[in-house]
């Protein structure tokens, strides 16, 4: 018979197919994930938890981190842009956001990923279930409104201009390997890098 819900094998094992048994193994690696973090995460477990074989877990994700990224985005939120009326305050208010996440127990989680893909950008990317350009979105966002505003010029709106404070945040956790950024931190981020490096960006510096 075919793997449909709610019948079961001779092993015991609850056969299922299609988006039934993938939610069920996402499921279960949601589950592994955050009780025993990435470095515990294994095909062996998930398969056990979700009641099928590793096979099944592999045909779907190649591997673990594969898996593991394809667990933390079904954890992971979209979180709204703060609209704070100025630039440097929509951009600390954000950073902020992003720190309290990196030192949160979903950001540990986040962490030990990066570090097992050696902290690609592309990997932040896929952890978003985004393209590169899609991860700058909302830092692009908060810029434009100040190009809006007037607070900057429109040749500031670039997206390595735009990310490059949460770029500087995240190699505090991933370079440096803090538990968390002191709020100092991020006020000089903002202020020596990211304010000047906007404020630099006009029609005279081509």
């Amino acid at each position: 018979m075919a793997d449909d819900p709610g019948t079961r094998s001779g092993t015991g094992q609850t056969r299922r197919r299609g988006a039934a048994l993938e939610e069920a193994i996402l499921r279960a690696a949601v589950d592994e994930l955050t009780e025993s973090g990435y470095a515990a995460l294994t095909m062996e477990k998930v398969a056990a938890r979700a009641g099928t074989n590793k096979n099944a877990v592999y045909r779907r994700w190649p591997n673990r981190l594969a898996l593991g990224i394809a667990a933390y985005r079904q954890l992971s939120t979209t979180v709204p842009l703060p609209d704070t009326g100025e630039l440097r305050g929509d951009v600390l208010a954000f950073l902020r956001l992003a720190n309290r996440h990196w030192s949160s127990p979903l950001g540990a989680i986040l962490r030990e990923l990066l570090s097992a893909a050696g902290g690609a950008p592309e990997l932040l990317a896929r952890m978003q279930g985004q393209s590169g350009d899609a991860a700058a979105a909302p830092w692009l966002t908060i810029l434009g409104r100040a190009v809006a505003r007037g607070e900057a010029a429109p040749e500031a709106l670039h997206p390595r201009v735009a990310t490059v404070a949460i770029v500087l945040l995240r190699n505090e956790y991933v370079v440096r390997g803090v538990p968390t950024a002191p709020d100092e931190v991020l006020v000089e981020i903002v202020d020596e890098v990211f304010l000047p490096l906007v404020r630099r960006r006009g029609p005279s510096s081509g």
